[in-house]
């Protein structure tokens, strides 16, 4: 089966970095559509940046200047390089991963992982 799994979580002071990785295992593809959301409590879950399957990333708006995707959409490998951290950054981050297809790039994913807590303290 397909096997999502996030790491490198943790407690950052504001402006403080850190550095997501991810791992899908299972979804045996040319390349596969990846994602990073995230979901902070009483908030619903939203997506923080794509690389899409063609490599190119996509970011929301409050990640963008801050953040950085990269990964191999064929090896299934994905890191989220955040910088500058935010109080309203921390979260719980999922991994998101889905084959390739036109929705790449959407809030559509098939397949998450369980995630991985970011705590950011003023």
């Amino acid at each position: 089966q397909v096997q999502v799994v996030e790491s490198g979580g943790g407690s950052v002071q504001a402006g403080g970095s850190l550095k997501l990785s991810c791992v899908v295992s299972g979804l045996d593809y040319l390349n596969i559509c990846l994602a990073w959301f995230r979901q902070a409590p009483g908030k619903e879950r939203e997506a923080v940046a794509h690389l899409i399957n063609d490599g190119t990333p996509k970011y929301s708006e409050s990640a963008k200047g801050r953040f950085t995707i990269s990964g191999d959409n064929a090896k299934g490998t994905l890191w989220l390089q955040m910088h500058n951290l935010r109080p309203e950054d921390a979260a719980r981050y999922y991994c998101a991963a889905d084959r390739p297809s036109l929705r790449c790039g959407t809030d559509v994913y098939y397949y998450w992982g369980q995630g991985t807590q970011v705590n950011v303290s003023a």
